[in-house]
């Protein structure tokens, strides 16, 4: 009796059709999926709050610095009262601080960066002329230094010990604690102005001459470009290289590589093949977040050679002070930043599958 009803709940338990697909069978997938989800969803807010933080900050911080943009606006000429007080109203100066404030933030909402004293145009108007300069600028360094990062970091990895590890190492790290503007005097000393037998070959600042169009312009801006480029190069491409020889050394010790050479591959095969590409997962996190600190960190680049990009705006909106410009490029640069880490955080899990679960 025992096994009579034993065998019919075996018979009980089979399924007289095939399986259904249910929560079970796309439990693992299902749970992969929503958990990442729920990572992205924790990182955007994270980067929401901070974007927030950054416009409370920019609002405030630049209160502090002395001087008065009416004044400055003004250019020392001899203005009545009067007018003084009609600017302050036109400009929302002579309301109270926390009405400024909230006016500030609600526009800010809609993509109203508010009205630039010196220039009497939209700020936003002014930073997407400036933009493209900037673009260009670190863009061509950020692909150029990531290249020569990754190149150099992987080789010295490779060949740790050896005489051109410690020198790409040692070389790396002096030109990476050598301040940006510092380098850039010196090159235009050098290599503009010219010094002893070195004559002067590049342009000591700006974008370009005038005057040329087609071709000629292109070879033009080329040309303003190779100085303020060989400085944001010099002094970013360390940190792409040292993280890339870290992480490659952790990886020269693996079982698969082993067995990569077992196979009879090439030294260089089993380098570019296998360990590199398992390398590049934090030097990938990496390169976005020295992207987005490239476009925050040219400031003192655009200023030294006169590129006009978002650098040089700011400076100039600094000076005066232009608060409502001020407030606009440093709320951009801190924005760059933001979203740069903030997307390496995304991209990374579909990089490495533990992160984020």
């Amino acid at each position: 009796m025992a096994s009579e009803s034993t065998t019919a709940r075996d018979q009980d338990a089979v399924p007289d059709g095939p399986a259904e697909a249910g929560p079970s069978a796309r439990g693992p997938r299902s749970r992969s999926t929503s958990g990442y989800l729920r990572y992205v969803a924790g990182k955007l807010a994270g980067a929401a709050v901070s974007l927030f933080a950054v416009l409370v900050t920019s609002f405030f911080l630049f209160r502090l610095i002395p001087g008065d943009p009416v004044k400055a606006m003004t250019g020392g000429r001899q203005v009545s009262s009067e007018q003084i007080r009609a600017m302050r109203e036109e400009f929302g100066l002579d309301l109270p601080m926390w009405q400024q404030f909230t006016d500030y933030c609600g526009k800010a909402l809609t993509g109203d960066l508010g009205t630039s004293y010196q220039f009497k145009a939209p700020v936003v108007d002014k930073i997407s002329e400036a933009l493209p300069a900037t673009l260009l600028l670190t863009g061509t360094a950020f692909v150029l230094y990531t290249l020569i990062g990754i190149w150099l970091g992987s080789r010295s990895a490779w060949r740790h010990g050896r005489f051109g590890d410690r020198f790409n190492t040692a070389f790396a790290l002096t030109l990476y604690s050598v301040p940006s503007f510092w380098l850039g005097l010196l090159l235009i000393i050098v290599l503009s102005v010219g010094i002893g037998p070195i004559p002067g070959m590049f342009p000591t600042g700006g974008m370009e001459s005038g005057g040329e169009s087609g071709f000629g312009y292109v070879i033009d801006v080329a040309h303003h470009l190779i100085l303020p480029v060989i400085t944001l190069v010099a002094v970013e491409y360390a940190r792409t290289l040292l993280v890339m020889r870290s992480s490659l050394l952790d990886e020269m010790g693996s079982d698969y590589l082993t067995t990569a050479r077992a196979k009879g591959l090439r030294d260089d095969e089993v380098r570019t093949k296998h360990a590199v590409p398992n390398a590049l997962l934090p030097t990938v996190t990496l390169l976005f977040v020295n992207l987005g600190n490239t476009v925050a960190g040219a400031i003192l680049v655009e200023t030294v050679f006169s590129w006009p990009g978002l650098g040089g705006l700011f400076y100039q909106a600094l000076s005066v002070p232009d608060l409502p410009l001020v407030q606009g490029l440093f709320f951009v640069f801190a924005a760059a930043v933001i979203l740069m880490n903030t997307l390496a955080d995304l991209i990374y899990p579909l990089l490495d599958p533990r992160v984020g679960r």
